[in-house]
């Protein structure tokens, strides 16, 4: 037994074809942008995802481009890599090579993430223990 299938009551031809919308910065359809933005040489600093990038000044200075302002509006609070690349819409790649010449440039200082140190040993936790409750 076939289920049923649903007929429309106002029969409608195929929706007009939309007009071309101009690509998003970071959509795959316009890789020629990604290069105008890396720049021809690509150089890499060694960052990661998670390494935080802090502007040192909010203020773009005057020959800085588009891409790097937003990044200096961004980053006066410590975000990642991985963040500033979302809130720009640039891939990773990109990102680096724009925070590479912002590093280069000292408009930007990169910080390795905060490591959670290890536990302290059990035995000293509880020798801070008995001796507060000596007190």
């Amino acid at each position: 037994m076939t289920p049923p299938q649903r007929q429309r009551r106002f029969p409608q031809d195929d929706p007009p074809p939309r007009p071309d919308r101009p690509a998003k910065e970071g959509e795959g359809g316009n890789p020629e942008r990604l290069y105008v933005v890396a720049g021809p040489d690509g150089e890499r600093a060694d960052i990661d995802l998670v390494t935080l990038i802090v502007a040192r000044s909010p203020d773009p200075p005057p020959s800085a481009t588009p891409e790097q302002a937003a990044l200096l509006r961004l980053c006066v609070a410590p975000l990642s890599v991985a963040e500033v690349s979302a809130y720009l819409s640039l891939p990773f790649s990109v990102v680096t090579v724009l925070i590479t010449e912002m590093l280069a440039a000292e408009l930007v200082q990169a910080r390795s993430p905060i490591v959670r140190q290890t536990l302290p040993d059990r035995s000293l936790l509880e020798a801070v223990m008995n001796g507060l409750q000596r007190l």
